[in-house]
């Protein structure tokens, strides 16, 4: 299947997160619309028909990001363009962590993962996921992407104050957005495969 996205980091995740599905990148020939959709599943939809529409192969599309709730659920859809047209994810953090702290309303934050399913003869599913957590004043760890260095998540307990950047790779795929939106695709696949076979 081909995943539709430019996000080298969102590739590997995902290919960690569904072993069983030989994901290929998005040729590079091919153009994802403008992200223009109203919600998430909208976003991932419009990424996986495009690239069906361009190979005629089953694809997958993605669309995730972060809400604080001081922000009423910003930067949400817009998370990967928060600090401007071509900012880095070090300048959308800095903004978003610069706004959390100028509202009264707590650091509680959560993040949604959509991924869209387009299979070979063009029917679509969307299974989308959350995870909860809230924002530190100020980012830490090496590992994950984007908004990961300041969100610490409430799936690993009250007394674990790591953030997304300080989990293993493996700790991350089993309590984040993105995990838990692959766990329910991985089940569907496995169930096609399993009516096909009986």
């Amino acid at each position: 299947m081909i995943f539709a996205t430019g996000n080298k980091h969102k590739l590997r995740e995902m290919r960690e997160l569904l072993p069983e599905v030989e994901l290929e990148p998005l040729p590079e020939d091919v153009e994802l619309p403008p992200e223009e959709g109203d919600s998430y599943a909208a976003i991932a939809l419009d990424k996986a028909r495009a690239a069906h529409a361009a190979t005629g192969r089953g694809a997958i599309g993605d669309d995730s990001g972060i809400g604080a709730e001081a922000l009423d659920g910003r930067p949400g859809i817009h998370s990967a363009r928060y600090g401007g047209e071509g900012a880095t994810d070090e300048e959308n953090l800095e903004k978003l962590l610069r706004e959390v702290a100028s509202v009264d309303g707590g650091r509680g934050a959560f993040y949604t993962c959509a991924l869209a399913l387009v299979e070979p003869d063009g029917s679509e599913h969307v299974f989308e996921a959350h995870c909860e957590g809230h924002l530190i004043e100020t980012p830490r760890g090496e590992g994950g992407f984007g908004y990961d260095p300041a969100f610490v998540p409430d799936a690993t307990g009250p007394d674990d104050m790591r953030t997304y950047s300080e989990l293993s790779q493996a700790e991350k795929n089993g309590i984040s957005h993105r995990g838990l939106a692959a766990r329910l695709l991985a089940e569907h696949l496995r169930a096609g495969i399993a009516s096909e076979t009986q």
